[in-house]
């Protein structure tokens, strides 16, 4: 039987609860009752063929709660004068949320609409727009308002999320519900209080002017000559990125390594330093004017990503060197060959020639699928090797 009954009249009407349609209306206004639901009835046919199952269908919707049955009067010519149900309304949201048992959800949400409505009046498309998400943050939405508000006094306060002041909110809170924030202090704030090149959770402080958390550059000087800390010889140093710009050592050398026992164990170098890489984050080091004047040389994984960062710091520093990144080194540590999950795909336009043989051979799988060579799986002895020939000058 495919005959509309009141579980489908009820699960229609769920079904608009569940698009935040009916929570939606309390901040549009919008005048959705008395509600006609969608009602298939029995025809001519079922009515000569399943008098008694149209019959029972009809004293069922008759007999449904917060339903409201329009009737029509139908002459069958086997079953005579026949009332039958044409449609079914729900008169008011009040019976529709008791039938659909959401009445203090509704009433939760209400209470946020008008808390918004009278204090950040901005916000209210947002819970138009978001009305379920909005429900679920019902009970952090007073503290939430307050973030707003606090901002709005203090645009771009220069100060650290865990130095804001109000009551019952602390930087975790503010850390744990930044996707929500952002979208709502968007709405709030002076398009001049907002940093819009800052995007995503990461860079939630920056975007709206709290300090944020210095990153750090961690480095070993090579040569024991150079006084980096006094009293030390070839020390593992970290300092700020603002620190690090200005450091004034006699460096004439830099090396870049991902694996942090190869930048443990890189041997020593006259007038050099070695970095310990970040991935594909480099603007913390593009922050240091001097090794633009510098000669940098990157030690990455040979495989598409490791020529990916490659590509990306050469976009910071156009001057540097490939280490230990090329076919000879694929080719004579063929033992410890591993596999790459998710090779890139993108054209990289900042390599050499020859580094982009190899990274196509790579990425097009000439060689073979996913190959990669990690770093720290290059011997040390070829890496000595290597080194010295650089240093020599006969690379």
């Amino acid at each position: 039987m495919t005959w509309t009954g009141p579980k489908d009249l009820k699960a229609q009407l769920m079904r608009l609860w569940e698009r935040g349609e009916l929570l939606r209306d309390v901040v549009t206004g919008n005048a959705r009752f008395p509600l006609r639901l969608s009602l298939k009835s029995p025809g001519s046919a079922d009515i000569t063929n399943r008098f008694d199952a149209v019959r029972a269908w009809a004293t069922e919707l008759a007999a449904a709660s917060f339903l409201r049955i329009d009737y029509q009067e139908l002459r069958h010519r086997v079953q005579g004068a026949q009332k039958l149900p044409t449609s079914a309304w729900v008169e008011t949201l009040e019976d529709a949320l008791i039938w659909l048992g959401k009445r203090g959800e509704q009433d939760r949400f209400s209470s946020q609409v008008a808390a918004t409505r009278q204090t950040h009046p901005a916000l209210l498309p947002w819970l138009e727009k978001r009305p379920l998400q909005a429900l679920e943050l019902s009970s952090e939405w007073p503290r939430l308002l307050a973030v707003v508000g606090w901002l709005a006094r203090h645009p771009r306060p220069g100060i650290y999320l865990r130095q804001v002041d109000l009551p019952g909110v602390h930087s975790k809170f503010i850390e744990a519900h930044r996707n929500v924030l952002a979208e709502l202090l968007d709405l709030a704030l002076p398009a001049e209080a907002v940093d819009i090149s800052k995007t995503g959770v990461s860079q939630f402080a920056a975007r709206y002017g709290f300090l944020e958390k210095p990153t750090r550059i961690r480095f070993r000087v090579l040569d024991p000559a150079l006084q980096a800390v006094p009293g030390t010889v070839c020390p593992d140093v970290s300092l700020d990125a603002e620190s690090f710009s200005r450091l004034e050592l006699p460096v004439k050398r830099v090396f870049i390594t991902e694996n942090e026992t190869n930048f443990l164990a890189f041997p020593q170098v006259k007038d050099a330093v070695v970095v310990f890489g970040a991935g594909y984050g480099w603007d913390a080091l593009a922050r240091s004017p001097w090794l633009k004047h510098c000669p940098i040389h990157y030690w990455g994984d040979i495989d598409t990503h490791g020529f990916g960062i490659l590509n990306q710091l050469r976009s910071y520093f156009d001057h540097v060197d490939s280490f230990l990144m090329d076919r000879e080194t694929l080719d004579a540590h063929a033992a410890v060959w591993g596999s790459e999950d998710k090779p890139l795909q993108a054209d990289l336009h900042r390599l050499t020639p020859e580094e982009r043989a190899l990274y196509d051979d790579l990425r097009d799988k000439r060689i073979r699928a996913g190959l990669r060579l990690e770093q720290e799986h290059i011997g040390f002895h070829w890496l000595a090797h290597r080194l010295q020939a650089l240093l020599d000058g006969t690379t």
